[in-house]
């Protein structure tokens, strides 16, 4: 639920045109980050920003330039971000509906924060395009690998090598391909819809609404207005297999007009995206080849959520080599203590012990929706993951927790 597809094209060609004139100077790199997407870039922002990288010759492989707005992201946290100055809109309140609960929280001291793809890449590349070391490359991966211990990656019809390759590209097809012993798809659609009069509170977002039909597992809607009269209404589900593109229009719009009471409104823009649910182990480095992201294992397993791991993991690459340590990141035990929290819940909900709208309703009517927020940015302490566990029912969570546990 943060990765977001838009379709809407926004040209970006002073961008672009400064871009190509920085020259390839020569196939080899200190640093090169393949796939100039969020995780790709938020690394690349760190670099741009600290000045132990100004001698540093930097390569950006992609398939093509990022000039549309084909994403948003949305996350919360308590302070101003790197990425404040970007921010497209905000809220401090939340709704939260499920057909047994409903409730409206107060965040504070969190925001919940939206930031749209153009302006993310227009942040980084006009910051990128005033420096001399950074380069770009347009053309398709084909390959990564490491020869005689130097990291080398083929891309269109050229090859180059480097000290370190930060790899962002994910290299097998979520749809096709599961790897894990769980594996469900978070998959999405939305719409940002404008109204001819203003019926939306900007103020307060819509986080999930479990209102609507479970049947094909567990499904939510969620809005999220950024004016009265412009709101991004979304309809994901997790599952393991997608719908028809029409099931998705066809939820939405009676999403839309069943529970916002909404009928005269025009579609401005349209997304749709598929996040991995895995317990899949990610490899996270093979010799000086170093994956980030959702390659690199930082999309949450059990929610999708993804920004904000990638952030925490871009800071910790960038920091170690900064400190000339090794920017492999060891996997801490809190990281796999919450790993097996993710387990546990991919077991309860591709084996359907127990639907996930019941779950998020006893975790928001159970706890304060600070802890809550916590927990799922894999930032509670062990003393709140219990008040967390014992929110939930035992007798479906401790048997897939001992079942986790022993395999």
């Amino acid at each position: 639920m943060i990765d977001r597809s838009l379709r809407r094209t926004l040209v970006r060609s002073d961008i672009d045109s400064a871009f190509n004139s920085h020259t390839l100077l020569t196939n080899h790199y200190d640093y090169i980050i393949t796939g100039a997407g969020c995780a790709g870039l938020s690394l690349l922002y760190r670099m741009i920003q600290h000045p132990f990288f100004i001698d540093k010759q930097i390569l950006v492989i992609d398939q093509s330039p990022k000039n549309n707005n084909d994403r948003t992201w949305c996350f919360w946290e308590q302070q101003a971000g790197v990425f404040e100055e970007i921010v497209h809109h905000r809220w401090k309140q939340i709704d939260f509906y499920s057909t047994g609960y409903l409730a409206r929280f107060d965040l504070e001291p969190y925001e919940y924060k939206m930031i749209r793809g153009i302006d993310f890449y227009n942040c980084v590349l006009e910051k990128a395009k005033q420096k001399s070391n950074i380069h770009f490359y347009y053309g398709k991966v084909q390959s990564l690998t490491a020869e005689n211990n130097k990291p080398i990656v083929k891309a269109g019809d050229q090859q180059f090598e480097a000290g370190y390759i930060f790899n962002s590209i994910l290299f097998y097809d979520v749809l096709n391909e599961p790897k894990g012993k769980y594996n469900l798809l978070q998959h999405f659609k939305g719409w940002l819809i404008e109204t001819p009069t203003n019926v939306f509170n900007e103020h307060v977002a819509t986080f999930m609404d479990f209102r609507v039909s479970q049947n094909h597992g567990t499904t939510f809607a969620y809005m999220l207005p950024v004016s009265p009269n412009i709101a991004l209404v979304e309809y994901t589900l997790f599952t393991e297999k997608l719908l028809q593109p029409h099931e998705y229009d066809e939820a939405l719009k009676q999403y839309i007009e069943t529970y916002l009471e909404i009928r005269n409104y025009a579609v401005a823009e349209e997304e749709f995206g598929v996040i991995p649910m895995t317990d899949y182990s990610f490899s996270k480095a093979y010799g000086n080849i170093i994956n980030i992201g959702t390659a690199g294992g930082q999309t949450k397993a059990s929610s999708g959520f993804t920004f904000q791991f990638i952030q925490k993991q871009a800071d910790a690459i960038s920091n170690a080599l900064v400190n000339n340590n090794n920017p492999h990141i060891a996997q801490s035990f809190s990281q796999r203590r919450f790993g097996l929290y993710d387990s546990v819940l991919l077991n309860i909900l591709q084996q359907k012990k127990m639907g996930g709208d019941k779950i998020f309703e006893q975790l928001f009517k159970k706890n304060p929706p600070l802890r809550v927020l916590k927990f799922l940015d894999n930032e509670t302490n062990f003393s709140e993951e219990l008040k967390i566990m014992g929110s939930v029912p035992a007798a479906v969570f401790l048997p897939a927790a001992f079942n986790e546990l022993l395999v």
